[in-house]
């Protein structure tokens, strides 16, 4: 099926299809790049998105790290044609984090627990 008769590649209007989401560069306030969404991760129970999962750090895809934050802390510009969050570097890096995207378990409740912990004493709404 070519792009032009697939009606998940639009991303124009107010719904974008999630395989365009992930790549997306996601910006600081300042308009400076942070680093690219490599996922979404979805909550089946509600099908809402619950985070974006951003990447950044390392040298040309290696080396990086994964952090998941939380969708609404995410606001689409369309000059920048990415996302920008209202998050400072040292909260960012002080999230919990992952090395292999592969590797996460997103069943382990410790490990959610931290990610919601970390999340909900930030305020990630403001942009």
């Amino acid at each position: 099926m070519s792009s032009t008769t697939n009606p998940t590649t639009a991303t124009h209007g107010h719904l974008i299809a999630a395989t365009k989401v992930s790549g997306s560069t996601v910006y600081n306030l300042k308009d400076e790049k942070i680093g690219r969404i490599e996922d979404t991760m979805i909550d089946k129970g509600t099908g809402s998105v619950a985070f974006a999962v951003l990447s950044f750090g390392g040298f040309m895809g290696l080396g990086g790290k994964f952090y998941p934050l939380p969708w609404l802390s995410l606001r689409y510009n369309t000059m920048l044609d990415g996302y920008v969050v209202a998050i400072d570097k040292e909260t960012l890096v002080n999230a919990p984090s992952y090395d292999d995207a592969s590797a996460v378990d997103w069943s382990d409740e410790a490990f959610g627990r931290r990610v919601s912990d970390h999340w909900k004493a930030v305020p990630t709404h403001a942009i």
